[in-house]
């Protein structure tokens, strides 16, 4: 062991001394006794630990007595035999117990356990708060707690809780010794609390709405002398939050202050670096800052999250890894001194004293460093530390306590992670001669190579990285107007007869041109694909699967390209836009594997016999898109069916010419034959029925209007004279989707889904939700919150990333929907309408709407409408929310928000739509993850993007041989 090594030991094992000494005991600190004995307990069992804490997350949204008592027992029953005693028995006479005891002694129990961690909202509670740990000869940060802003008024009301609390803690203080450089008063501060709209992707939009609301309470601090903390949030919000702090701080008014600070997580891969270019900007500012290093609170969040993308994550694998980077950062911090005042952050005793032997290495100090706990734990560690003369500050979030949960359970998953220091320095009471384990070095542990799957789907773009940004901007500048010929059997056909493609956000600039097919265009077209079936059907499947496969990589590569097309084509925001990229390389990519699957399906064999099973081409498919997804519903069909060993004539949407051209081209070049796949603009009156009625036309694949999609459908049953074949229709006909929110449903989660749901892309998506079913008890709240949601909305051209809701896709929908919503506001309450009149002025704009205390039997809430409107209907009960969700003629998407256990198992059995979505948005399938389709007048077909989707364009066979030779029973010739 060296010297330092030596001595990090020698510190701990002193303060682990110490610790033991205040450890609570029965006699001196029954209470903190009690509720350590309860918190290991709890975390002995992982299960009970899990449903304690559900429960725990799903307090705040019970609002009757009832349901706290009913939700007790759905959520504590199946692991009821592992409870004490005198729980188990309240458990199991709780349907007779009265439902007012048991919702007093659960909501007793809560506010206990928050307030361990909590201190509540009462002014007069906090300045009580703070003097006992001031009389322990502790310092404080408070933190407001307001982590679910989706309102403006929210916003504003989480700055002037601290407008107000930083001239309160003043006066709490007055007259205690000063501590010199380090204000008394220090509070800390969420920057995305400070606007409904803290969007990564528009940094400069979120930045100036920030620090609007940012900048009167950093005066105040100033003139009061008080520090003000940035805390750090999740990785989406880093590079947002470190602009906004650099920004707001090179401001004359503000550029010379150093009472003020930021957090960094060690978990962040990142976090060297980022402290590296904090100390060269205070360097070059002239200013110190503080800097609060953490080892970080949201490391299930970021992992989750980065992996249901795809994304590398961007935190360390393991905890060893973290709390080696934290020493490492914190030798850093303590050697910038001069301008990164450090605070280190945590409870690992082997962390606290590698800083405090850093401190004295370097010949710092003792007030060099200070060091932040939470308050609620580790208080052995606090009075260890203060007994060393050191300067330890608190952490205390304050706030309502139930609403406050979310933070609790952090807090309570910390504490019990079975890799948490707190867990084993502390309620684990080890023995002495065990703490070395805890003094040793970390020493990372090299990952495991993980596992690549079959199938992946491609990850999106990360638009919070600033090279994501750039390259869609880029690609958004280095569009022109392109001109777009009808290709049959490899021939370009340029003629003056054009469908004009223009940009519905600024409806005077013309993305493309594309020739207008005719009726004997389309003739010629299915003559040509006719011609090339018998040599595609017979093309090896490698080779058509590896034209998909290329396909996949060309789409990848021009990837930025078609995402700024979609923005320019379709009125599609940068996130949509890539998603349907995405979406598009998905489908090659899976298709590819699908096919592989079905080529090389299993024999059956017998002793003498051989039986083959073949799936053959159905024939001449012809694929007919929408113009919602003009690339990946277009090209999802598209590659099926070649892929498949299928012709296609490809008709795309006359308002998205251009991008299913670059489609086509991309195609092409991956290898599928020019003969085989034929691209046809045209207006659908004109070639529509040429390419349905057409003798050779085996296959329709149709996605858009019911109207449309049955009117095919009825057509194909008509089998034509020159026919020898039924034609097969698949068709996805839209949806009137609903969003149940039940009384037990957490409402931020609520709100925040049901916006995104319904005014994601104008609502001009199949699955967008344009109803939404709430439970009579929580019906006005919800509905006012959804209203302030709503109009916090910013309306304007796609291309901007700041603007949620951008236009419609052309004039011609404008008009259809502002003729709907004229006679939709006679005849219903309409709690919501924007203002687009401007912004209609040059583009297709239509404003959100919402309409509330909706008839569930009205067109409103039946008919679908396909723009941003959305129907407010209120429930009894879930008997009356399912009746309701399950009473349209459609039955494609459906959501349901519920933290009730025997809810969402209701709802999972008996709400009947093909994609069911259960405490999250209803849009945004993934292929694979969730194939997407219904069935009603929903859809006729299986589901895009699933196991069997290909089937439906085969032909399966059978071919059986004899292998009897005179008695011989022969092999299977390979």
């Amino acid at each position: 062991m060296d010297s330092r090594e030596a001595r990090i030991h020698s510190i701990g094992n002193a303060l682990f001394a110490a610790v033991q000494h205040h450890q609570p005991t029965p006699w001196s600190g029954t209470r903190a006794w009690l509720h350590d004995r309860g918190m290991a307990w709890s975390m002995a069992d992982h299960d009970l630990q899990l449903h304690l804490f559900r429960f725990i997350d799903a307090l705040p949204g019970l609002r009757t007595d009832q349901a706290v008592a009913t939700q007790v027992g759905e959520y504590l029953a199946p692991v009821a035999d592992r409870l004490p005693w005198l729980a188990q028995r309240i458990l199991a006479g709780m349907p007779a117990a009265p439902a007012r005891l048991v919702a007093a002694a659960v909501h007793r129990g809560a506010h206990e356990l928050a307030g361990r961690f909590l201190l509540g909202s009462a002014s007069a509670t906090i300045a009580a708060a703070v003097q006992r740990l001031h009389q322990d000869g502790l310092c404080f940060t408070i933190d407001w707690l307001g982590e679910a802003v989706l309102t403006e008024a929210e916003a504003d009301a989480y700055q002037q809780a601290y407008i107000r609390l930083i001239p309160d803690l003043v006066r709490s203080t007055a007259g205690w010794p000063a501590i010199p450089g380090v204000p008394t008063v220090n509070v800390s501060i969420k920057l995305s609390a400070l606007t409904s709209r803290f969007e990564p992707a528009d940094i400069a939009g979120t930045s100036r709405r920030v620090r609007e609301r940012l900048r009167p309470i950093l005066r105040l601090a100033q003139h009061h002398g008080a520090l003000v903390n940035i805390d750090m949030e999740h990785h989406a919000y880093r590079d947002a939050t470190m602009r906004i702090f650099t920004t707001v701080l090179e401001e004359s008014e503000f550029r010379r202050w150093s009472n003020v600070g930021l957090a960094i997580q060690a978990y962040l891969r990142s976090s060297g670096q980022d402290l590296a270019d904090l100390a060269g900007w205070a360097r070059q500012r002239g200013a110190p800052i503080w800097v609060r290093l953490v080892k970080g609170a949201y490391w299930d969040h970021e992992q989750a999250f980065a992996a249901q993308r795809g994304w590398v994550s961007p935190v360390f694998a393991g905890k060893a890894a973290t709390d080696a980077n934290f020493e490492m950062q914190t030798r850093f911090l303590l050697s910038q001194r001069d301008w990164l005042r450090p605070a280190i952050a945590g409870h690992n005793v082997r962390s606290v004293a590698h800083a405090i032997a850093i401190r004295d290495e370097l010949g710092l100090a003792q007030d060099a460093v200070e060091f932040q706990l939470l308050h609620g734990m580790a208080d052995p560690l606090k009075s260890a530390l203060a007994e060393r003369g050191e300067r330890v500050r608190v952490y205390c979030p304050v706030g309502e306590l139930l609403p406050g949960i979310a933070y609790l359970v952090r807090r309570l998953l910390e504490n019990t992670s079975n890799q948490g220091f707190v867990r084993a320095g502390f309620l684990e009471h080890r023995s002495p001669s065990s703490t070395s384990e805890l003094l040793m070095a970390p020493v990372p542990q090299a990952a495991a190579p993980a596992q690549k799957p079959a199938f992946a789907n491609h990850p999106p773009a990360d638009f919070s990285r600033p090279d994501h940004r750039d390259l869609i901007r880029n690609a958004l500048s280095e569009q022109q107007e392109e001109r777009c010929p009808l290709v049959i059997n490899g021939s370009s056909i340029f003629r003056d007869v054009q469908l004009v493609s223009r940009d519905p956000s600024q409806r005077e600039r013309i993305v493309g041109r594309a020739t207008a097919a005719t009726a004997a265009d389309a003739q010629a077209a299915m003559e040509a694909a006719a011609r090339s079936l018998p040599r595609w059907r017979d093309t090896p499947w490698i080779e058509r699967i590896a034209c998909l496969d290329r396909a996949a990589d060309r789409l990848a590569a021009d990837r930025w390209q078609l995402s700024a097309l979609l923005v320019r084509e379709v009125g599609k925001s940068w996130r949509e836009a890539d998603g349907e990229v995405c979406e598009m390389i998905d489908f090659c990519r899976y298709y590819a594997l699908q096919a592989a699957r079905l080529a090389s399906a299993t024999p059956v064999d017998v002793p003498g016999e051989t039986n083959d099973p073949i799936h053959d081409p159905r024939g001449v498919t012809v694929v007919i898109a929408p113009w919602n997804f003009p690339l990946a519903i277009l090209g999802g069909m598209t590659v099926a069916a070649l892929v498949t060993g299928n012709p296609v004539v490809m008709k795309p949407a006359e308002q998205a010419p251009v991008i299913a051209y670059a489609l086509y081209r991309h195609l092409i070049a991956a290898g599928i034959p020019a003969s085989v796949l034929h691209y046809l603009p045209g207006a659908g009156e004109v070639v529509g029925p040429v390419l349905t009625d057409h003798p050779a036309t085996a296959l329709i694949a149709f996605t858009g209007s019911r109207a449309v999609g049955l009117g095919l459908n009825r057509r194909a049953a008509e089998v034509l004279d020159e026919r020898d074949h039924v034609v097969r229709v698949i068709a996805e006909m839209g949806g009137k989707n609903a969003i149940i929110v039940d009384a037990s449903a957490d409402l931020d989660e609520a709100v925040a889904g049901v916006v995104a749901s319904a005014f994601g892309y104008q609502g001009q998506k199949c699955s967008a939700c344009s109803r939404v079913i709430v439970h009579r008890d929580v019906y006005d709240i919800f509905t006012t919150r959804l209203i302030e949601a709503v109009r916090a909305l910013q309306l304007g051209p796609a291309e901007h990333a700041g603007h949620l809701v951008g236009p419609v896709i052309d004039d011609a929908s404008q008009q259809r929907l502002e003729d709907i919503l004229r006679n939709l506001c006679t005849r219903h309450r309409c709690a919501v309408a924007l203002d687009a009149t401007a912004l209609s002025a040059v583009g297709s704009y239509v404003a959100p709407h919402v309409f509330i205390d909706v008839d569930p039997a009205s067109d409103l809430a039946q008919e679908e409408l396909f723009g941003p409107i959305l129907a407010v209907i209120p429930a009894e009960d879930l008997d009356a929310a399912l009746r309701i969700a399950n009473g349209t003629r459609y039955a494609l998407t459906g959501g349901c928000f519920a933290r009730s256990p025997a809810v969402l198992a209701r709802v999972r059995r008996e709400f009947r739509v093909g994609n069911l979505y259960l405490n999250r948005g209803i849009t945004g399938a993934l292929v694979q993850r969730q194939p997407f389709g219904g069935f009603k007048l929903s859809g006729i077909g299986s589901k895009a993007g699933g196991p069997d989707y290909l089937l439906q364009f085969t032909l399966p066979r059978t071919v059986t041989e004899n292998t009897m030779r005179h008695g011989m029973v022969g092999d299977r010739e390979t």
